[in-house]
């Protein structure tokens, strides 16, 4: 279902992500952990770049190899601009660094993981 659908629920997924992102949200529960809205960015992008991998290979037929450097390139770029539009066009939100951290390692994770993946999977052929 992924391959098939990959391209419409990656683009939906960034819209919801987006969404979140630069809106404001009252009374969230607190999870106990002090830096959990990190683990949310790190997390969600993580998410975010194994979709547009998924997109990129399966509705643009890109290589995977350049598919991982397109999706990381974007997810960072993504989360950059997110952060920007949250201290320009927000009153609630602010530009944080340590959130562009949080959402660059996430995606840097699951770049290692798939290109990782991808090699073992090259070795087996």
């Amino acid at each position: 279902m992924l391959k098939k659908f990959a391209l419409i629920i990656t683009l939906i997924y960034s819209i919801a992500l987006a969404t979140v992102s630069l809106i404001t949200i009252n009374d969230l529960p607190n999870i106990g952990v002090s830096f959990g809205d990190k683990l949310f960015h790190f997390f969600a992008y993580a998410l975010l770049v194994f979709l547009w991998f998924s997109a990129f290979v399966n509705s643009f037929k890109f290589k995977k190899k350049r598919a991982i450097y397109f999706a990381i390139i974007l997810s960072v770029l993504f989360g950059i601009i997110i952060e920007v539009l949250q201290d320009t066009m927000t009153v609630s939100r602010a530009l944080d660094i340590y959130d562009v951290v949080a959402n660059t390692l996430g995606a840097l994770l699951t770049s290692l993981a798939l290109w990782f993946k991808n090699r073992l999977h090259v070795k087996k052929s």
